[in-house]
């Protein structure tokens, strides 16, 4: 049966980050606040989990989740290549509300979804998050409703949400109703650009600031992504 601690209890933050990182390592799901929206998280190498993760949500294989890190470290390691640009961005606005789809490293071994040899990266400010991150590794982490609904802003709409099909959920108290900006850089080698497929908790304006000429506004949508 789902249980949920109140982390603003030192008591309850102690035993729920305890049972998080248990449960994360037999396969199971727990969710999570961020500094956007609250997230249901899997461990992003065991493809089981991964499968329960679209399960809960209601998604198929098609939408992929994205993959909180804990720093810039775990990004050089998952992808392929980083840029320049991906490096400025991440220094502007990691940790932060900026999600980041980039070659995913070929080498790895894992699977989450129907890819397309891509993976979506960021790395969250919320304290609670980043010390689960830090000592689980990565997480595919998506936001924490069934598919079609609005996302959760606090933990007791995620579980009556998601319910049972989650072990362990964390309250860190309401959360930011903004979801993360998305940008595509996946395909800078080839074209030199980076495109924005989700508008979200960082500007137009203010990647702009960063990119410059290399940013493209928004010209296709994305489904695979929505936390």
């Amino acid at each position: 049966m789902a249980a949920l601690y109140d982390c603003s209890v030192p008591s309850e933050l102690l035993t729920g980050m305890r049972l998080a990182r248990s449960a994360i390592g037999r396969g199971a799901l727990v969710v999570i606040p961020t500094d956007t929206v609250y997230g249901i998280a899997a461990d992003a190498f065991n493809p089981v989990a991964i499968q329960a993760l679209l399960d809960a949500k209601g998604r198929t294989r098609s939408s992929p989740p994205p993959v909180l890190v804990p720093g810039v470290a775990t990004l050089d390691a998952l992808a392929e290549t980083v840029s320049q640009p991906v490096r400025d961005l991440v220094d502007a606005f990691w940790p932060g509300g900026l999600t980041i789809i980039v070659p995913a490293r070929s080498s790895l071994a894992w699977d989450l979804g129907d890819t397309r040899g891509t993976v979506a990266l960021r790395q969250p400010s919320d304290p609670i998050a980043l010390e689960l991150l830090t000592e689980v590794g990565p997480l595919a982490v998506s936001s924490a409703n069934l598919t079609g609904q609005p996302a959760a802003t606090t933990a007791s709409l995620a579980l009556e949400s998601l319910g049972d099909s989650v072990d362990v959920y964390l309250d860190g108290g309401e959360t930011e109703t903004v979801t993360s900006t998305i940008v595509d850089a996946s395909s800078f080698a080839a074209d030199g650009s980076i495109r924005i497929v989700r508008h979200g908790a960082v500007s137009e304006v203010e990647l702009r600031a960063v990119l410059g000429d290399v940013l493209l506004g928004s010209d296709r949508p994305v489904d695979r992504l929505d936390g």
